[in-house]
């Protein structure tokens, strides 16, 4: 059902089809005296967000991992936009003791933020450990997007209507909240587009729990379908050799991004919801085995605060 419903919406053809439903006017936004912060903004999806972001005037704070790839990026969009106002961070989301040292710094530096967006993230398709006993995908999906949320949350606070977009995937659709086994211990054999999966699967459990716990900023998640990027390359070459001619661009996987992030018709929609294609959608195939009970949710959400604790105090 999830690769049937994947093939007619996901693809190029579906985000055709659907976008022949956009209100053009939605994405005429000046982006002037706004910050935007974007995780994974040198390449793919979050390149494209990046540069949206800077032709509408934003400032933009692009945050990478691999420096070299950051500073060309950053050339890039200046070049192609002609803003200036296009800077770059050096952060591994998979670091924790240093995206709480980036938060801290972020916030006493910059006056303001009025979007994050929660691109970066990777899949690994062999079982990788950190020397803090984290396992490399949860380490950078999940634990790396909450750290980095709760250190930016007063500095987002400060601004008018801000916004929080976390980067998903429709892949969380075959997975169910496994709060028991976060550093996928018992997977055997480890498979790392599972393990990917369920990393997506809790980032809509946390934007949910996120939108509860903080009224006044705007959560959100998405699937930008399947596109064509540098990471679904090197990550999935085989699937990427079956549908090449059928994913969509960067630019169409970016799009809902940037209505979620600067349009005015993004905030009538309620908090915490998933969305695709501008639309938003069911976090669950019908009839699916995926739903997880308040407790399950709690549970998780307590150890991913209960390992920020750990950090912080570290």
């Amino acid at each position: 059902m999830w690769f049937s419903r994947g093939f007619k919406d996901y693809t190029k053809g579906g985000y055709e089809s659907a976008s022949k439903h956009f209100v053009l006017s939605d994405l005429e936004v000046d982006c002037s005296g706004k910050s935007y912060l974007i995780t994974g903004g040198n390449s793919g999806i979050g390149k494209c967000i990046a540069k949206q972001v800077a032709q509408r005037g934003g400032t933009v704070h692009l945050v990478c991992r691999n420096s070299k790839t950051g500073k060309e990026a950053q050339e890039e969009i200046q070049q192609a936009t002609g803003n200036m106002n296009v800077h770059l961070h050096s952060l591994d989301l998979s670091d924790t003791k240093t995206i709480l040292e980036f938060g801290k710094k972020f916030s006493e530096s910059e006056a303001t933020l009025n979007v994050l967006i929660n691109n970066a993230g990777c899949m690994i398709n062999k079982r990788e450990v950190d020397e803090n006993g984290l396992e490399k995908n949860f380490a950078t999906n999940t634990l790396g997007t909450h750290l980095l949320t709760h250190s930016l949350i007063p500095l987002l606070s400060k601004s008018d209507k801000p916004r929080v977009i976390i980067v998903s995937s429709g892949g969380m659709l075959v997975q169910k909240l496994d709060s028991s086994d976060l550093q996928i211990e018992k997977m055997k054999p480890f498979d790392g587009t599972m393990a990917y999966a369920q990393n997506k699967r809790q980032q809509i459990i946390m934007a949910e729990h996120y939108a509860r716990q903080h009224p006044s900023i705007h959560f959100s998640t998405m699937h930008p379908g399947w596109a064509d990027t540098p990471a679904v390359r090197t990550s999935m070459p085989e699937f990427y050799e079956q549908m090449k001619n059928r994913l969509r661009t960067a630019d169409q996987g970016a799009d809902t991004a940037v209505w979620l992030a600067i349009s005015e018709a993004a905030l009538k929609q309620p908090s915490g919801l998933f969305f695709q294609d501008r639309q938003s959608v069911a976090t669950h195939l019908p009839l699916a085995w995926t739903r997880s009970t308040k407790e399950e949710e709690n549970a998780f959400m307590n150890k991913l605060d209960e390992l920020q604790k750990q950090f912080q105090s570290a």
